[in-house]
């Protein structure tokens, strides 16, 4: 509001007598005697209210008002009469109403602020008129006070923050944590923690006490969580017993992992979006998880399954998990159970001594939101889910195993949580199905692909195109898998991907197609392969944006060819890693 200029004697004048009735005020402040009499501090009241009621629009006028604001919050501090305290907030608030744009606005909004939070007693009334000063007064003096003020309200009393203090590029902005996803069996969990941007976290692993578990918390910095957000979430199975996120401090969020029986963790970040993700395995692993194995009578566990089940024929698929309520979920645990149906015919050597794949995870890439790669009117969500629902009933009849899908319709999954279904629902194998582009329409073939580190320029291309991200932060990914593939199963995955690879080209020249390119078996850093407890691979079939590619993708005959190809060759592991483990078995 604009504030009209006053003649110089009067302006002298209004001066004179503000001066006059400050120098009053500070001797109230510091001298007992004057400031034991209420008469006193109403004189002082005066004074200010005579200057301001003289001239209302002068330069002075909403400093008369923020005095009269203090002097009745000192008359209430000192006599405990509430209607001093009436008069306080009262005038705070005619300076917020009258003069929004004059530089005292926001501290009489701090100042209503400081009276409802330690004179009234209500934290969330005291919270509105600090947002008020986010929101309107960025460049205020009170800012960074309201800041801080607010990030300490939040976390001592639940109040939510303003959105204005959250994810922007200014340092002293906050990150959002988003709600925790997991999943869990009895020896394995994945936790993910997502924020609105990249976050600065360490971890640090407590031992287990006589009264509390092994408990690993993750503290991320310059973080918030929202209060809805901030109860113990319990799981009633697995690994985990609980998982616990708070506001620990003003700009700290802990998350923490209740842990029934910990052998080891893995931490590790992904861009865009940013997300934290946690591995625990459990210290009874056992060989559910290890294929290949030698259990010649293999423990049969529970079912213990975080997603609901269609059965169709001999095939399993998992339903989007994230349209199913949490109480949905748990009810599907309690009342289903996964039978493995037989294939036809004599079980072989490898079936009878217990040996072999028993589960296999087949992940059609992309999906909702993520329509892959696209060219000649098709999409790669649509083409690997296609191919992902035949091959299923293949791999069941030939192998006599059960098979899941990570979807079964055009949902978007993150690729975190996709190998974390493989991990949970203890699989023997995983493959993630694609379709290939390239700048060069000329550029086609097959490749297939197992986790590891790699120098190789375009298998880093691929990797940061199916990861979603860019080849410089897939550089960044290498340090990070230099420790997660430890333990990572990259010989068993690399005979897979051959088995699987050679079988597609050999089968695909019989039958004519001798012109797709061998482009050859390679290793990448993929998202949706990290912390497979199990051989995986990833196979990119065909270069859409290819034309002769793209015409053999629409060919019923190629993809029947394609689809019994990679069967055969998922077979011919199988076979060739169960011979070997039955006669070790026979000569043990």
């Amino acid at each position: 509001m604009a504030e009209k200029s006053q003649p110089l004697g009067q302006s002298q004048s209004i001066t004179k007598r503000y001066d006059e009735a400050k120098f009053y005020y500070n001797q109230l402040q510091t001298n007992s005697k004057i400031s034991a009499s209420r008469e006193n501090w109403l004189k002082g009241t005066r004074n200010f209210r005579r200057i301001y009621l003289s001239s209302p629009k002068s330069e002075l006028a909403p400093s008369c008002l923020f005095m009269l604001g203090r002097l009745y919050g000192d008359m209430f501090d000192k006599f405990k009469q509430k209607r001093d305290l009436d008069e306080a907030i009262s005038y705070f608030k005619d300076i917020a109403r009258l003069f929004p744009k004059n530089r005292l606005a926001d501290d009489a909004y701090f100042s209503l602020a400081n009276i409802y939070l330690k004179k009234k007693g209500s934290p969330q009334k005291a919270a509105e008129f600090l947002i008020e000063i986010v929101n309107q007064y960025p460049s205020g003096d009170m800012y960074l006070k309201t800041e801080n003020t607010l990030k300490i309200l939040s976390k001592e009393h639940n109040i939510a923050l303003p959105k204005a203090m959250m994810s922007s590029t200014n340092y002293n902005k906050l990150s959002y944590v988003l709600p925790v996803k997991y999943w869990s069996s009895d020896n394995y969990t994945r936790v993910v923690i997502m924020a609105s941007s990249p976050v600065n976290y360490n971890e640090v692993l407590l031992e287990k006490t006589a009264n509390n578990p092994a408990r690993l918390y993750i503290d991320f910095k310059k973080s918030y969580i929202e209060p809805q957000y901030r109860a113990p979430v319990p799981i009633e199975d697995g690994l985990l017993k609980r998982i616990r996120t708070g506001q620990f401090s003003p700009d700290t969020v802990r998350v923490v992992l209740d842990i029934e029986s910990l052998s080891s963790y893995k931490i590790f970040s992904l861009p865009d979006p940013f997300r934290v993700v946690i591995d625990v395995r459990g210290k009874d692993i056992g060989n559910n998880n290890n294929f290949p194995r030698k259990n010649i009578k293999p423990v049969q566990r529970p079912s213990k399954r975080k997603f609901d089940q269609e059965s169709s024929g001999q095939v399993t698929i998992l339903r989007d998990k994230k349209k199913v309520a949490v109480s949905d979920i748990k009810k599907s645990r309690r009342d289903q159970s996964v039978t493995n149906v037989p294939s036809n015919g004599p079980l072989s050597l490898a079936q009878q001594l217990g040996l072999g794949v028993k589960k296999i995870v087949i992940d059609p890439g992309h999906g909702g939101k993520d329509p892959g790669a696209m060219a000649f009117n098709m999409k790669e969500k649509v083409i690997v889910l296609d191919i992902a629902k035949q091959l299923a009933p293949v791999l069941k009849k030939e192998l006599g195993c059960q098979v899941l899908l990570t979807r079964q319709t055009d949902v978007f999954i993150p690729l975190e949580e996709r190998t974390a279904i493989a991990n949970t629902e203890n699989a023997d194998l995983f493959v993630s199905l694609h379709v290939n582009a390239h700048p060069s329409s000329k550029v086609r073939g097959l490749e297939t692909y197992y986790l590891n580190l790699s120098t190789n320029a375009e298998a880093m291309r691929v990797a940061a195109m199916e990861n979603a991200t860019s080849t410089h932060q897939m550089s960044d990914l290498q340090d990070i898998l230099s420790d997660i593939m430890k333990n990572s199963k990259i010989e068993e995955s690399s005979r897979l991907a051959q088995q699987v690879h050679n079988s597609i080209l050999n089968e695909a020249e019989v039958k004519g197609y001798s012109n797709i390119k061998n482009l050859g078996v390679k290793q990448a850093p993929f998202y949706v392969l990290i912390g497979a407890q199990m051989p995986a691979i990833l196979l990119e079939v065909a270069f859409i944006t290819n034309e002769d590619d793209a015409r053999n993708l629409q060919d019923p005959v190629f993809m029947k060819m394609l689809i019994q190809e990679i069967a055969d060759g998922i077979k011919s592991y199988v076979n060739s890693t169960s011979a070997q483990l039955s006669m070790d078995s026979l000569t043990e």
